[in-house]
């Protein structure tokens, strides 16, 4: 009795490899959990980032747009600026929620890069984040104009991510 009992941490060991090798090394690591996508827009109310009044968010929803999550401390975020701006400059109305980011600190960042944003809606603890089923910062929701999400994007936003978004609604959100 006591020789099998030497033998069952390597028996533990060998199951988790099965379980490793069955599950884990065919899983996809790029499929992104899309839960809400044809669904509603959560309904959540965040402060403004200038005046701090709660704002629902189904309330900045004035036709077609896209809602990015973003915070001054994501380097990735950085990297995904540039093409918000050009978005705005193409006429897209663009709702940033700036997740688990310090007020000030959001300024801070919105003045050295440029602000993209029509509204700027500030989630401080994250729980718009986990009603949206925000996995990580920048993600990106392109919703219609009934306040649908139609699509989203995870980590940075680049010129064909935006297009292929943009294009699943027939027309850009202007």
């Amino acid at each position: 009795m006591r020789r099998w009992l030497a033998f069952a941490p390597i028996a533990v060991l060998l199951a988790l490899g099965v379980l490793f090798a069955g599950y884990a090394l065919k899983r996809d690591p790029q499929v992104q959990p899309k839960a809400l996508v044809g669904k509603p827009v959560p309904a959540v109310s965040l402060p403004d980032l200038e005046t701090g009044r709660p704002t629902p968010i189904a309330a900045t929803l004035d036709g077609p747009v896209l809602i990015n999550f973003f915070a001054s401390w994501c380097a990735p975020c950085e990297i995904e600026h540039p093409q918000l701006m050009a978005l705005k400059a193409e006429g897209v109305r663009i709702i940033g929620v700036a997740y688990k980011d310090a007020p000030d600190n959001t300024r801070a960042f919105l003045t050295r890069l440029g602000d993209p944003f029509a509204v700027k809606l500030i989630d401080r603890d994250g729980r718009a984040g986990i009603e949206f089923g925000v996995t990580g910062v920048p993600e990106t929701y392109l919703v219609d104009g009934q306040g649908v999400i139609r699509a989203k994007h995870t980590g940075p936003l680049t010129p064909e991510a935006a297009e292929s978004m943009l294009s699943s609604l027939g027309s850009a959100p202007r």
